[in-house]
């Protein structure tokens, strides 16, 4: 039977004039504004924003100039390997300024078109949704009856889109071939790791300010398949489960995961990690680890707290010339943002657990700098009054 596609427009329907507004310069001067809020270094030629933005209107002017003219050519991204909590590394790409106000213009437009067009499955990466709204879909179908968790795993995912079929997927809703041939363009631009350029065959590179979205238009029909079908998904980026009533509606699902995932759309699923799990057993999902007992439960999964602490220990490591008060400015955005994500769940013990041991990383610290070694410990409150803070006063913020 042939699957039923939701939202495709007719040829009529689709958007067949974008470039002049991607090119418009009262557009790429917010894609700036966006860019420069956003931070990050330089690409392979190493311009900074500080540097970009100091000729802003030149720069501008060029980039308006080579779109108008269909001449726009982007450059290789940078690669660099960031570290993940398992001892593995994870690429990351990291366009030229340039680049990156280009991919924003284009995402100010593309945004528009393909957000009406997404599911509610769909959290990752789209205003006004977030990882908590997400877990709190997972958690409103386990307390309906739903008891078996389909956790799905893609390997490798930003690595392995298919150009050609990501590219019909934008055709669906955009007909502006000088916009096409532009999202193609950044798609084989290739990489550079030190002095040398690798091709990109396949995959959109994680860093690239577009890469989000043309990740969710790839699995846009992934979505619309598995809802028409009534399966329960929620999907933040490449992060999936799938929640069911029955180990036979599991069973029958992942089947139908693979169909489409590994079939229609040529990715590879992790075969380990793509499984079936009563929620009993517990399940990892967007860093938390939720479970059941005498009811359900969620707290950080193990690899969150070991990441945590990794910063924390890169920040407080005792060999460097930094006085206690530019550590602790170092460390409280860190403890915010961490502990503002886990706060909501089940986690007064790990973050009790936790501040102690940051406490005794800081005293650590403080006696190594002034040159004494010991075991006494500051106390809270005193580093408090040094302005440092702590997980557990998050609870009651």
């Amino acid at each position: 039977m042939q699957e039923k596609v939701w939202g495709r427009r007719s040829k009529e329907d689709k958007v067949h004039s974008l470039i002049d507004k991607v090119y418009k310069v009262l557009n790429l001067n917010i894609a700036w504004e966006k860019v420069k809020a956003n931070k990050g270094s330089g690409g392979i030629d190493r311009v900074t924003l500080e540097e970009f933005e100091r000729d802003l209107e030149r720069n501008l002017r060029e980039i308006h100039r080579l779109l108008y003219e269909d001449r726009y050519e982007p450059t290789p991204v940078r690669r660099v390997w960031i570290p993940k909590p398992n001892g593995d590394k994870r690429p990351l790409g990291i366009p030229t300024i340039r680049d990156r106000v280009v991919q924003q213009a284009l995402l100010n437009r593309m945004g528009k078109i393909f957000e009406p067009k997404f599911l509610e499955c769909s959290y990752g990466f789209r205003p006004h949704r977030s990882a908590h709204q997400a877990i709190e879909r997972v958690e409103g179908y386990l307390q309906e009856g739903c008891e078996w968790i389909v956790e799905v795993d893609i390997e490798k995912y930003f690595d392995t889109i298919d150009h050609d079929l990501l590219m019909d997927f934008v055709k669906e809703e955009i007909a502006d071939r000088r916009v096409l041939k532009l999202i193609r363009t950044f798609l084989e631009a290739g990489i550079m790791e030190e002095t040398k350029r690798i091709n990109a065959l396949t995959g959109t590179p994680q860093g690239g300010v577009i890469s989000p979205l043309l990740a969710n238009i790839y699995l846009h029909s992934f979505d619309e398949a598995m809802t028409q079908e009534g399966y329960k998904v929620i999907r933040y980026a490449d992060d999936i489960v799938v929640v069911c009533r029955s180990r036979k509606e599991a069973e029958t699902a992942i089947g139908r995961i693979r169909e489409i995932l590994e079939g229609k759309l040529k990715l590879r699923l992790n075969a380990d990690k793509t499984r079936i799990v009563h929620k009993r057993k517990g399940f990892e999902f967007l860093g938390f680890y939720v479970g059941c007992g005498y009811s359900d439960y969620k707290m950080p999964q193990d690899k969150a707290v070991k990441a945590f602490k990794d910063k924390v220990r890169f920040i407080t490591r005792r060999h460097q010339p930094k006085s206690m008060s530019m550590i602790i400015a170092e460390l409280n955005p860190v403890v915010r943002g961490w502990g503002n994500y886990f706060v909501k769940s089940n986690c007064q013990r790990i973050f009790v657990q936790l501040d102690y041991w940051m406490r005794t990383r800081i005293t650590a610290y403080k006696l190594k700098r002034q040159g004494g070694y010991g075991h006494r410990e500051y106390p809270y409150t005193r580093l408090r009054a040094m302005g440092m803070l702590f997980l557990k006063d998050l609870l009651y913020a």
